[in-house]
């Protein structure tokens, strides 16, 4: 699979990275619904051998769970990936996230991803959401100060604008910015992408498939067959009347997807991937048999024709969900 360097680093990832929210499994409120870790494990080490060298998890999911999942694999591997995790995501005693940037509490959960990793220093470890907003400078610095240390090697954020980029810049160079981006998500487009260009941030996409949405498999019976933990339940893509428009779009993308013998999943993935700014895309999986259908979106460049008939539809789809 070809790798982007990301921003001014001396990292190269794959165009592919795996994502590792579900693995997080169920029990907490942004959870996938129950997830076996043997499967967990078994899709990890699948996409190495499939050639992606980068995994990406977060404190969060799971409330320390996926890293604990991603920990073990990594024991277990001969080869390993690139790790990227997260911070600032913190949770009470009923397991309700809420945000966190001091400083005290960024040292603990370092710390903890540490140790829950097992490895001595984190390959990318990235702010998960500027909240508060008045502590990114604090939290920041304090990420700064941690790469002096060996903890840390890079270190990046998600979900920031560009003033949240601006303000942080002058602290320690930014070597990525993880924005959400699919078809049907593109605010990055509106100059977030060319401000990261202009400023070798890389930019690491996350859910290209739109949490699964964009696949081609999604039904109305499939919706309503979701456990009652999965937190796409009360997401308004899965509801109408977004979701008769969202699936009457797939069924275009899969027409496109089959005239080149591909899979919806993979145009997905490969549209997020034509833009020259996007370093990698963020593709989760929960067993090997999903991340070996994916994989081959990494070296897939769309034709114009592709792109245009794409458009097409996402203008359609933008009307009947209106």
């Amino acid at each position: 699979m070809q790798t982007r360097k990301l921003g001014w680093t001396d990292l190269r990832f794959t165009t592919m990275g795996l994502g590792a929210w579900a693995m997080g499994g169920a029990g907490w409120r942004f959870g996938w619904g129950p997830q076996d870790d043997a499967d967990s494990i078994a899709t990890l080490k699948r996409a190495v051998d499939l050639g992606i060298n980068w995994v990406d998890t977060a404190a969060i999911y799971g409330l320390g769970h996926s890293e604990e999942v991603v920990g073990r694999a990594l024991r277990e591997m001969s080869r390993k990936p690139i790790v990227a995790t997260k911070c600032s995501r913190r949770w009470d005693d009923t397991g309700t996230p809420y945000g966190n940037l001091k400083k005290a509490s960024l040292h603990a959960e370092c710390e903890a991803s540490l140790k829950r990793l097992g490895v001595d220093a984190i390959d990318l470890y990235q702010i998960h959401w500027p909240d508060p907003d008045a502590d990114i400078e604090e939290g920041w610095g304090t990420l700064a100060d941690l790469v002096k240390e060996g903890k840390l090697r890079y270190i990046g954020v998600c979900n920031f604008n560009v003033e949240q980029l601006k303000r942080i810049a002058p602290i320690h160079p930014i070597a990525s910015l993880q924005p959400p981006y699919s078809m049907l998500v593109r605010g990055v487009e509106d100059g977030l992408l060319q401000y990261c260009a202009r400023n070798h941030i890389g930019v690491v996409a996350y859910s290209p498939m739109q949490k699964g949405l964009l696949t081609g498999k999604v039904t109305r019976a499939w919706v309503a067959g979701l456990p009652e933990d999965d937190h796409r339940r009360r997401d308004a893509m899965f509801q109408e009347p977004q979701l008769s428009a969202n699936l009457k779009l797939v069924g275009g993308l899969q027409a496109i997807a089959k005239r080149n013998g591909r899979t919806a999943a993979q145009l997905a993935i490969a549209w997020v991937l034509r833009r020259p700014e996007v370093t990698a895309a963020i593709v989760g999986a929960r067993r090997p048999a999903q991340i070996e259908e994916t994989a081959p979106a990494g070296d897939w460049a769309l034709s114009a024709e592709d792109i245009h008939d794409i458009d097409t539809l996402l203008v359609e789809r933008a009307a009947q969900a209106a």
